[in-house]
């Protein structure tokens, strides 16, 4: 069986902490940035920083739609007709499951995929760069094993934990609920602050040169092991919305 198939093969009877499934945790209704072509299929990322389900206002965005390895990630204004903010959900399942695929280590899936007392078997996925609905094969990620302000770039889908993204359910269940989480980049090797997905300090999309998302250690007042619960800044929550902008 494929990678891909091992993953998708638990897709269906997914569910997270609660019962809540990956459209519950990231996504609440409202607008999305995908071209018709793309569709409903399309699922567009943006930062809770500077918008909502209702009005997500910047979603990622392919820097100049280039369709490389190494291209940067950004975020953009919301358009229907921009391909560059075009991704589908390439693989998804828990990070047990991709631990199974091989594209996990085996520390990750002790502290994400259920192994450790008190935490959940997290979702994971694969965000696939989709240009008017054409698979790129490209997935949202980082070169290298994640460090703290390394620029996230598109990178081959289904090679690496480097491309995979942990929906951390623990660090913001006050964010949770109202579909708002940080995502943990599965190459992470830091779990008392993993490494998430970031929009840069002091930045704003509309800034020149455009700013890069990175990842960072997980921010929050500090109470032991990992950030207080519900504290984490709002640079790193972050959202999703399924299909068409209206």
């Amino acid at each position: 069986m494929s990678i891909k198939s091992k993953v998708l093969a638990a897709a269906a009877t997914l569910t997270l902490v609660g019962g809540v499934g990956v459209t519950g945790a990231l996504t609440a209704g409202g607008a999305a940035a995908a071209t018709p072509s793309c569709g409903n299929s399309c699922i567009n990322i943006f930062s809770h920083q500077f918008g909502t389900h209702k009005s997500p206002n910047f979603v990622v965005d392919v820097l100049r739609q280039g369709e490389k390895v190494g291209q940067p990630i950004i975020l953009f204004r919301t358009a229907n007709f921009d391909p560059a903010e075009d991704f589908t959900v390439a693989f998804q399942g828990t990070v047990s499951d991709f631990f199974a695929a091989g594209l996990v280590s085996a520390a990750v899936d002790l502290h994400y995929g259920g192994g450790a007392k008190g935490f959940p078997n997290d979702f994971a996925f694969e965000n696939e760069y989709a240009p008017f609905g054409v698979d790129s094969g490209l997935c949202l990620g980082v070169a290298a094993t994640a460090f703290n302000d390394e620029g996230v770039t598109l990178q081959p889908c289904g090679v690496s934990s480097k491309t995979v993204w942990i929906v951390d359910t623990f660090d913001s269940p006050v964010t949770l609920f109202k579909g708002y989480v940080p995502l943990i980049n599965g190459s992470d090797t830091n779990f008392s602050h993993p490494f998430v997905l970031t929009y840069p300090n002091n930045s704003f999309p509309t800034d020149k040169p455009r700013p890069q998302l990175v990842v960072t250690n997980i921010t929050g007042s500090s109470n032991g092991p990992g950030p207080v619960l519900g504290t984490v800044n709002v640079d790193q929550l972050w959202g999703a919305d399924f299909g068409i902008l209206k």
